[in-house]
């Protein structure tokens, strides 16, 4: 339940004397060379945040390398890279820190180029306040649209639309009126109500820190005033929500939960309850600190102390024991694609919220958004800078809140397994009803069981390599010799599945993703079931064929690279295929106009430009003998 208002103003209290000022995190956005790193220099030089060094060396650079003709650019103070310094043009998010009498400030400078969008949505992700800049020579544009909805879909409700560059249209009025219609217009078909438009001249500094005489027609405040009394949302009455980023055990007398708090209040005596294990227990002491303390809020790091020894670790969460957020592995989610790899629906990648990891694969594609019309329009992938609704599928259940509730515990990052980079960044809508009807069922048979009655080590063998190279030759070889030795297999081979499980899928990127993803689900019930499978696919991509191994226990999963040269396989082409690939017969064709992502480590590989199909088949039995993959289990000889 949510705290009573002496607990929040015990709270706020505390959080007075520690802080001395409260702190304002606000972001600059709009499209490109609308003035957003000019404004945040201006504010930083009317702050008297600057040294003098800084100033000396702001002027030598305004000089050498400024837009204003010799006079002070501010934008320099932000445009820290050189490639933005030679372009005039924001890439990277700058961050900024300054402060008043009243208040402290982080702000983002955000790029406005559309091929940056990404990094508008890093800096958005904090924020309390977005101040939208708009050229007043140009108007309302298609980024300023785009940014917008991003500001809206990231839960900031509070705009200042910034008109800037009103010098060069004659501080006219009837152009800032038409704007802010315009922008209005937009804003309240996606839920931006607490909207303050300011004519401004960043350049000039008129209406920055104080009203201009240039605007007599403007009754509003400067942005400085607006900054200094905007209020200031701490998720103080929201429900408590710790996750735990560590475990605090420096002795045998003391354990502690660390983390930050995301919502809500906590103080000594509290009912907590530890997710998803469900185990509840009281909050016996809270530190901040080496402090301890009676109550801690929102945006607090702590250590809370439990009555009771609870099996609590990395990714669990503590909530107020009356009031559980929910818990589920299958979400509807908006995404926002950061990529030049677009996304895939079937492939897996690893999502994080808050302090918790896990895989996550992305279905298919509810549809993807118009941010200029917020036209809902059909798609099968994300590219770059792409916003979409789908379907995300986990590997094990998380502990969430919809964004718009909590932002730690409802929006998320995805990164690719390969890479380790972000490549998309989301907020969940809602748990799938299927994720709370569908359940594991245990069975008693199990695969130990199975393999023991067929007297083998179940596996994988993943055949992989260009279309031509030999794969189903050899994989097709290898299962007639372990069938002469007594063993089950079963051999899936990628044109035979393509006949029935998989009829429905084309040759896309998309289709290849889907494609195989279905295939490792057969190939681990199969080896579930205590047989040696045999693979033999394309299989293109090196994400997918981690997916697969993913699957499978250590030591199970196989991976044989049937490695020949495209122009060997080629040559070879026994379907036909190169032929109308050269021709255009035949498009997506993987060597050709499809790209192949060779194995970096794969288990078995075989050149087949040295080795006949039967010497490729000793090599891999070579291998099986000497990792016991040929082992007799269980009582059987």
């Amino acid at each position: 339940m949510a705290p009573s208002a002496s607990v929040v103003a015990e709270v706020d209290a505390y959080l007075a004397r520690q802080e001395r000022k409260e702190l304002l995190r606000f972001i600059t956005c709009g499209s490109v060379d609308d003035g957003k790193s000019t404004l945040i220099g201006r504010l930083l030089y009317e702050s008297k945040t600057l040294f003098e060094d800084q100033l000396a060396a702001l002027t030598a650079d305004s000089k050498r390398q400024g837009t204003r003709d010799g006079d002070i650019d501010f934008a320099l103070l932000v445009d820290g890279l050189s490639a933005e310094r030679e372009q005039g043009i924001t890439i990277d998010v700058a961050y900024r820190f300054f402060s008043t009498e009243r208040r402290k400030y982080i702000v983002a400078d955000t790029p406005g180029h559309e091929q940056y969008t990404r990094n508008m949505v890093t800096g958005a992700s904090t924020a309390d306040l977005a101040i939208l800049l708009i050229d007043a020579r140009k108007g309302v544009l298609i980024q300023t649209r785009r940014h917008s909805y991003l500001v809206s879909l990231l839960g900031i409700r509070r705009v200042v639309l910034a008109i800037n560059k009103m010098d060069l249209v004659d501080y006219a009025q009837e152009v800032f009126d038409r704007i802010e219609t315009d922008y209005r217009d937009f804003a309240g078909r996606i839920g931006i109500d607490q909207i303050v438009a300011i004519p401004l001249s960043a350049v000039r500094g008129d209406n920055v820190f104080e009203r201009s005489q240039q605007t007599p027609w403007y009754t509003g405040p400067s942005l400085m005033d607006h900054l200094e009394t905007t209020p200031i949302d701490r998720d103080l009455r929201g429900d408590f929500r710790l996750p735990i980023q560590w475990v605090n055990r420096p002795n045998q007398d003391f354990r502690g939960f660390a983390g930050t708090i995301a919502s809500g209040v906590v103080r000594v005596g509290d009912a907590v309850v530890a997710l998803p294990s469900g185990r509840s227990s009281r909050v016996t002491s809270v530190r901040n600190g080496s402090d301890a303390v009676e109550a801690a809020a929102a945006g607090q790091a702590v250590t809370l102390s439990l009555a009771e020894e609870l099996d609590i670790s990395r990714g669990d969460v503590l909530v107020a024991a009356g009031a559980r957020p929910g818990v589920a592995d299958q979400f509807e989610a908006t995404i926002v694609w950061m990529s030049e790899q677009p996304m895939l629906p079937g492939r897996s990648y690893l999502l994080k919220t808050s302090t918790q990891t896990t895989a996550a694969t992305v279905a298919p594609l509810k549809h993807k958004i118009n941010v200029n019309t917020l036209e809902h329009m059909a798609a099968k992938k994300l590219e770059l800078n792409d916003i979409g609704v789908c379907g995300l599928e986990l590997a094990r259940p998380i502990v969430f809140e919809p964004y718009e509730r909590n932002r730690d515990l409802g929006g998320f990052i995805l990164i690719d397994r390969l890479t380790n980079n972000t490549v998309g960044a989301g907020l969940f809508h809602f748990a799938l009803r299927r994720s709370e009807n569908v359940h594991w069922q245990a069975l008693d048979v199990d695969k130990r069981t199975r393999a023991e009655l067929k007297g083998q080590k179940p596996c994988v063998m993943w055949f992989t390599g260009l279309s031509g190279a030999g794969k189903s030759t050899i994989a097709n070889l290898v299962e007639k010799r372990l069938l002469v030795l007594g063993r089950h297999t079963y051999l899936l081979d990628g044109d035979n599945v393509r006949h029935g499980l998989n009829k429905d899928l084309g040759f896309t990127d998309a289709g290849r993703v889907e494609n195989i993803r279905r295939v490792a689900e057969v190939a681990r019930l199969m080896a579930d079931a205590g047989l040696i499978v045999l693979v033999s696919f394309i299989s293109p991509f090196r994400a997918e064929r981690r997916m697969a191994r993913g699957l499978l226990p250590d030591g199970e999963f196989i991976e044989v690279y049937v490695d020949t040269p495209i122009e060997v396989a080629e040559a070879r082409d026994p379907k036909g295929l190169y032929k109308k690939a050269r021709s255009g017969q035949l498009k997506n064709f993987t060597g050709i106009d499809s790209p192949y992502e060779p194995p970096e480590g794969a288990e078995i590989r075989v050149d087949t430009t040295a080795l006949s199909p039967e010497q490729a088949v000793e090599r891999i039995f070579t291998y099986l003998d000497e990792n016991g993959v040929l082992e007799p289990q269980g009582d059987q000889p």
